[in-house]
């Protein structure tokens, strides 16, 4: 489904949600008997009145941040200076509230647990940072921009699919921020635009990509082989088939934004434990979670990094066998 004019999304989804909430709210009493009733006939404890309560955490977080959204777009001057620096902190520091404030609820209502392996983010001050990450779920995403946001002190720039603009919160809120919405494939000009937003990082600025280019299945990774041999990349492709559990990645961005942000540091980011969960279904089939997300970060200095793009390509691929590695000790069994 194509993604509607930006006037539809603030006009039409921005005010729906903001009703829908009211309409939930006053009608809480009525689902939260319904869920009550409905939790001894389902497996797991609690489990439809776990997920009500999430979804309505959820809802409700969007309309406020809707509402504060709007506070700063009067503040600015009917937006007039959204761009400066006072009003993107205040964005960032609206960021850092709401994924903070997520994670804490779905930690204590669904039993979740993050560890992270990796060096003390106080050896991260005052470097600007490239993050490339693995990509296996909405849930792993939100845990990595919430853990740089909220324990390392990071202002993120990231390259995200432009369908996350169906959440009028996440798509008022990213689109004032340094982010860049790429369509699915990625579009043309795509190595430009991230050329662009990974030019001029400063001291606290993370630079995030995910190189795989979307979650991982099956699926996608046969066809990420295929592609690879159609383009006469055999070597590529036999490195892809041994590694089991990452996509083939995408060298184009990595080296657009080595490219564009030579003096940065690298961190390569792996986890594991949401990986197999990516729609609400999947979610209420595993409930209560129960469960530990694993992280692993890596820093590679500056100066450690290759500077030769087919070098760059030969490293990447190095170290997307490393996390594939990693993965393979950590994740659960499915």
């Amino acid at each position: 489904m194509s993604l509607p004019p930006r006037w539809v999304r603030r006009l039409v989804l921005a005010p729906a949600v903001v009703i829908a909430t009211v309409a939930v709210l006053t009608t809480l009493p009525l689902w939260l008997l319904v869920a009550g009733a409905l939790s001894p006939f389902l497996p797991g404890r609690f489990r439809a009145v776990r997920v009500l309560w999430v979804a309505v955490v959820a809802l409700v977080m969007e309309s406020v941040v809707l509402c504060a959204l709007l506070g700063l777009w009067l503040a600015a001057g009917f937006g007039l200076a959204l761009r400066t620096p006072l009003l993107q902190y205040l964005h960032y520091q609206l960021v850092g509230w709401y994924l903070r404030t997520l994670y804490h609820e779905a930690a204590r209502v669904l039993r979740l647990r993050v560890e992270i392996e990796g060096p003390d983010p106080d050896e991260y001050l005052d470097r600007p940072l490239l993050v490339f990450c693995r990509h296996a779920g909405p849930g792993d995403s939100f845990l990595l921009v919430h853990a740089l946001v909220n324990w390392y002190a990071r202002e993120p720039r990231i390259v995200l699919t432009e369908r996350l603009q169906w959440d009028p919160a996440l798509d008022v809120m990213l689109n004032r921020l340094p982010n860049r919405f790429i369509p699915a494939g990625g579009g043309a000009g795509l190595e430009r635009r991230i050329s662009e937003l990974a030019t001029a990082l400063d001291h606290n600025d993370a630079f995030v990509i995910f190189p795989e280019g979307g979650n991982f299945t099956q699926r996608r990774r046969t066809a990420g082989i295929a592609r690879l041999r159609g383009r006469g990349l055999e070597r590529m492709a036999r490195r892809s088939e041994a590694m089991r559990h990452v996509l083939p990645p995408r060298p184009g961005g990595v080296t657009a934004a080595l490219a564009a942000a030579p003096d940065a540091d690298v961190v390569w980011v792996a986890h594991a434990g949401l990986d197999h969960l990516f729609t609400v279904a999947d979610i209420w089939r595993a409930l209560p979670l129960d469960s530990t997300v694993h992280m692993r970060w890596w820093r590679v200095p500056a100066s450690d990094v290759p500077h030769d793009e087919d070098d760059q390509v030969d490293w990447l691929y190095r170290w997307w066998g490393r996390i594939d590695q990693w993965v393979d000790t950590h994740r659960q069994p499915s």
